[in-house]
């Protein structure tokens, strides 16, 4: 019997619920890092350019208002979909954890495990969050005062390199559990985890446009990102020479910027599942209204 050849994977971007490659035809191999001759080439993941970013953006808009105007509980369903399609291929993402070098397969398995109790928890505050940070406000005087949560729209995402899946998840599921539409570019290094993410995305039945993945260089990226204007708000665990890029290039169209440190607890940080998660990418609208009139 012939030996048979190995199939080495491909992964393309996640734009508008489709799976393109990239317009550029580049791509990258993503290495196994726990290999100690050099890393063997895993799988390969296409390489984003500015035109496949502004495609994404363009998608990420087209869907933004439709997804904002669903019902909470809708996309409360829809990530806790996401979250039990990720517990369904548990043992590969787990893999592709490991295979990022750094951590052993202990580590990894809990890394993985945390994400999706953490998904679940986005899920729950999908119809929770308008009442707990927003609702009536007590104030002096004859006045009505409503506070409202509103999604600040396109969302531009740089999850950290050294947590590919949980980082992925921890920044890009708030925005998109609030309403706003999301690109996410993940780890550069690692971005199989990911990736496996955006596969699961249309069985969840996660609108085309709501979540769209770009892997890519960071150094091509982040400068497009800054200086687009049709892009709302940007979530980044970037190093400080991208986050310095960044700050210059929004501050020509002032879009809200959230750096996160590359080190951040993502796993022991109880914070990241609170509201406060949400409050990079939502706006509160409060209205005043006179009584008796």
């Amino acid at each position: 019997m012939t030996e048979r050849s190995e199939i080495t994977k491909t992964w393309k971007l996640f734009i508008g619920g489709a799976f393109p490659r990239s317009e550029s035809g580049r791509v990258a191999p993503v290495k196994d890092l726990t290999d100690r001759s050099g890393g063997k080439a895993l799988a390969y993941a296409a390489q984003a350019s500015r035109k496949d970013l502004r495609d994404a953006v363009e998608a990420a808009r087209a869907a933004q208002e439709k997804w904002a105007a669903s019902s909470g509980y809708l996309r409360g369903q829809i990530i806790y979909r996401l979250a039990e399609l990720l517990d369904g291929r548990r043992e590969e993402l787990i893999e592709a954890v490991r295979m990022s070098g750094r951590t052993g397969k202990s580590k990894a398995r809990t890394e993985v495990e945390v994400a999706i109790d953490r998904t679940l928890s986005f899920a729950g505050w999908c119809d929770k969050l308008d009442s707990v940070v927003g609702g009536r406000n007590a104030v002096a005087g004859p006045f009505h005062c409503f506070s409202q949560i509103e999604a600040t729209g396109v969302v531009a995402v740089f999850a950290p390199e050294e947590f590919p899946l949980i980082g992925f998840l921890t920044l890009a599921l708030p925005a998109i559990a609030c309403g706003c539409s999301v690109i996410a570019m993940p780890s550069s290094v690692e971005p199989i985890p990911a990736l496996i993410v955006a596969e699961c995305a249309p069985s969840a039945d996660i609108p085309p446009g709501v979540l769209n993945v770009l892997t890519g260089l960071r150094e091509e990226l982040v400068p497009v990102v800054a200086a687009h204007r049709d892009v709302d708000a940007v979530v980044a665990s970037v190093e400080p020479e991208m986050a310095k890029i960044l700050q210059l290039g929004v501050a020509e169209n002032l879009k809200r910027v959230r750096l996160v440190d590359p080190q951040a607890k993502f796993l022991e940080d109880l914070a990241w599942s609170s509201p406060s998660a949400f409050q990079a990418v939502t706006e509160v609208k409060t209205v005043w209204h006179t009584v008796g009139l």
